[in-house]
C-alpha cells in the first residue's frame, strides 16, 4: 500500500503543480488511495519533496533521481530562489531566506550532509547552521555560498544578512 501510494504522489507532482498536503490528501483519496495529512506528511520526506516557488506559487517538487546537488534539480531551484544572505561568526552560520522558506532550506540542508555541518535551526526567515567541533563557520559559509552561487540566476551579495 505504502509503495503504491508513494508512486501516485509522485506520478502528481510531476503532472500538476501541488500546493498543500491537504490538496494531495483529496487527490490520493480520489485515486483509491486512503491517506491522513500526516501519512503523506512522511511520505513527501521520505521522497525528499521539497516546496520550490514556480510561477508564482510555492509548490512541491521532487528532486531527480540522479542528482545530489546539481543545477536543475529541485533542491538546487530552492536554494536559488530561497537562500538570500549568508554570514559567518563563531561557530554559526546565519542564512537568511524570505519568510516562510526557512524550514524548507534548513530540512534539505539537513538531508544533504554538507561537510563540516552538525545541523541547523530554523525559524520563519532564518536559518543557524551549526558547524562541527573545529570546523571555521567561514569555510562552511564559502561552500554554502558556492553552492548557491553555481546555480543560475543566483548571486547573494557578499556578507548581506
Amino acid at each position: 500500500m505504502k509503495a503504491g501510494r508513494q508512486r501516485r504522489i509522485v506520478g502528481l507532482i510531476r503532472q500538476m503543480p501541488i500546493t498543500s498536503q491537504t490538496q494531495l490528501v483529496k487527490m490520493l483519496r480520489a485515486s483509491g488511495f486512503p491517506a491522513t495529512q500526516a501519512t503523506v506528511s512522511r511520505d513527501l520526506d521520505e521522497l525528499g519533496a521539497v516546496k520550490v516557488r514556480r510561477e508564482g506559487k510555492v509548490v512541491y517538487s521532487l528532486p531527480s533521481e540522479s542528482a545530489t546537488v546539481p543545477a536543475g534539480d529541485a533542491v538546487s531551484r530552492m536554494f536559488s530562489e530561497s537562500v538570500l544572505g549568508l554570514e559567518s561568526t563563531g561557530n554559526l552560520v546565519v542564512v537568511k531566506t524570505p519568510p516562510g522558506h526557512a524550514g524548507m532550506v534548513g530540512g534539505a540542508m539537513d538531508r544533504l550532509g554538507i561537510e563540516g555541518v552538525a545541523g541547523t535551526l530554523a525559524g520563519d526567515d532564518t536559518i543557524l547552521v551549526v558547524c562541527k567541533q573545529g570546523v571555521l563557520a567561514r569555510k562552511v559559509e564559502r561552500r554554502l555560498r558556492a553552492m548557491v552561487e553555481s546555480l543560475p540566476g543566483s548571486e547573494i551579495p557578499p556578507e548581506q544578512v
